[in-house]
């Protein structure tokens, strides 16, 4: 039969370059499929902050970090929570990922040109017991360059091997089915997409221009997950944590919409664990956005007061950066979508960060005179511009004022002054001694304590009625669409398998389309720095393995 490539990879994000880049060191001709224009190469990794799972790195020992490969497992199963038949693969999958981030990860990321920033983050603490949920020790790692400077290594790879007639890049494909030649799916159609000069990000036209028909001897679906597509997140959304929102931000692209998943699933791939998904509760409504509902998440440190709705603290252990989908299940059986940020200028200067490479652009811009220049009074550039501009942000002198436009900005009065100044009051009196009983007044004590959040993710305790601390400041918090952690069952070597458990024949998946490996690498929860991490290994992996597969 003939051949129009050795192996299609459908999907040119993270996980289709690094996929694209092992075969063609393996000598692999390959065809890239993507149905966006060039210019969004790279896909979502490209907006990330890119941060990276390490487990004891150089980074970690130099800031006196004592990590392990024993603690890091412990902590992944914690989180996890591996509870299922189906959780075979995503378990075995969950130990060669951490054996790689202990191991060989950082060294063959170095090797193709990627550095680290030297202070590595503490991402969700967790705040439970030892075996809980949550990472033990500070482990995210973000990469000088955020997103980009990810995704270049990859790209460059893959560019040199279209330079040498290794790799056809085809945007403006997009599949609608994958069909099978003597047991063995090797036949990729679809439509050809009119071209687009769409900015990247932005929605591009969906206009049919021609068909295609291309025929390999492997398929590798790299299509990423359904975060774009908020019917599909709702159709999905697990009773667990209650009812879907009625109002949601996306942290992705409108085109993440999970489409290629049913495609692979009617050429008789299995999906598993559907219900597991990873969102924000820290959305704010970007006042710039490049796709719909572009919503942006607040990293921020354990700082500000942590409210509901109704201007209720939300329960212990649920302070900011310590149990994403802790907090969301909470949120959810409120009765609201939204929860709110209050806090003050001095926290603010110090704590928080978005994420994101375009709200990052010291970091994305590797420019070390502007990482420096953080370290001034003021908040960083782009957390000032939605103090000024964001639809979801309350700045006054006063607590009076500020409860009144945080009741005219939801159009109900659901705060009261007097329950949330008493609320304020109470946590105020416990930071005037160096006893306490409030857990949040203890935890940001003891993030101070490592040296990473002192220097610049923690601010000193302080009063937050102090006007010597403010302004005020109050943020609506807004759910934000993101990660499917499921996805379509691989095996070690990625492929893909059918209800009956053996391979599909000829089809591989990596990616947030396998749920980063195996159908679901992160059981229920995320350690956080895991899923560019996850991309990259599954890809890896994937590439390989239908490298050997093909004659």
């Amino acid at each position: 039969m003939a051949y129009d490539a050795d192996v299609i990879v459908i999907g040119a994000g993270l996980a289709g370059l690094a996929a694209t880049a092992e075969l063609v060191d393996a000598g692999r001709k390959v065809i890239l499929l993507d149905q966006e224009p060039e210019q969004s190469l790279g896909g979502q990794a490209h907006w990330s902050f890119g941060g990276l799972f390490l487990v004891d790195s150089p980074e970690q020992r130099r800031l006196r970090i004592r990590d392990s490969h024993e603690l890091a497992w412990q902590d992944w199963l914690g989180t996890a929570g591996f509870d299922r038949p189906e959780d075979h693969w995503p378990r075995s999958w969950a130990e060669a990922y951490v054996d790689f981030a202990a191991g060989e990860k950082r060294a063959w990321l170095h090797r193709q040109g990627v550095r680290l920033f030297p202070v590595v983050g503490w991402a969700e603490r967790g705040g439970y017991d030892a075996m809980g949920h949550g990472n033990s020790v500070p482990r995210f790692h973000i990469t000088w360059g955020t997103g980009p400077g990810l995704v270049a290594p990859f790209e460059r790879r893959v560019r040199a091997g279209a330079a040498r007639g290794l790799v056809e890049l085809r945007f403006r494909h997009r599949v609608t089915g994958l069909s099978r030649t003597a047991g063995s799916v090797d036949t990729v159609s679809g439509e050809v997409l009119e071209p687009s000069d769409a900015e990247r990000g932005r929605p591009s036209s969906r206009e049919v221009a021609g068909a295609f028909e291309l025929k390999a001897q492997a398929v590798i679906v790299t299509s990423g997950g359904i975060g774009g597509n908020h019917e599909l997140v709702r159709a999905n959304w697990p009773e667990r944590l209650g009812t879907p929102p009625r109002r949601m931000l996306s942290g992705v692209p409108a085109h993440v919409d999970g489409k290629m998943l049913g495609i692979a699933e009617a050429a008789g791939g299995r999906i598993i664990n559907r219900d597991r998904m990873w969102h924000y509760t820290e959305g704010i409504d970007n006042w710039n956005p490049i796709w719909p509902q572009h919503g942006i998440r607040i990293l921020s440190g354990p700082s500000p007061l942590w409210l509901d709705a109704r201007g209720k603290r939300l329960p212990v252990p649920l302070f900011p950066g310590f149990d994403t989908l802790g907090t969301l299940e909470h949120i959810m059986r409120t009765g609201h979508d939204h929860t709110w940020f209050v806090l003050t200028q001095k926290i603010i200067e110090k704590e928080f960060t978005l994420s994101g490479s375009e709200q990052n652009p010291d970091l994305t811009g590797k420019s070390i005179r502007g990482v420096l220049g953080r370290a001034r009074a003021g908040a960083p550039g782009p957390v000032q511009a939605f103090m000024d501009r964001g639809a979801d942000f309350v700045v006054e002198r006063s607590l009076t004022d500020l409860v009144r436009r945080m009741n005219e900005l939801t159009k109900e009065p659901l705060i009261a002054e007097e329950a949330l100044r008493d609320a304020i009051v109470a946590r105020d009196r416990e930071i005037a001694h160096s006893f306490t009983k409030d857990l949040q007044v203890t935890a940001i004590r003891g993030a101070r304590a490592y040296l990473g959040d002192r220097l610049i993710r923690t601010a000193a305790p302080h009063r937050l009625l102090d006007p010597k601390s403010g302004p005020l400041i109050a943020v609506r918090l807004n759910i934000l669409t993101r990660k499917t952690l499921g996805g379509l069952e691989t095996d070690l070597s990625s492929r893909v398998l059918t209800d009956g458990g053996a391979p599909l024949p000829g089809v591989y998946a990596a990616g947030e389309a396998a749920g980063f490996g195996g159908g679901g690498v992160h059981g229920y929860r995320s350690l956080e720095g895991t899923f560019l991490g996850g991309c990259l290994f599954s890809g890896r992996t994937a590439g390989r393995a239908a490298a050997r597969a093909v004659s």
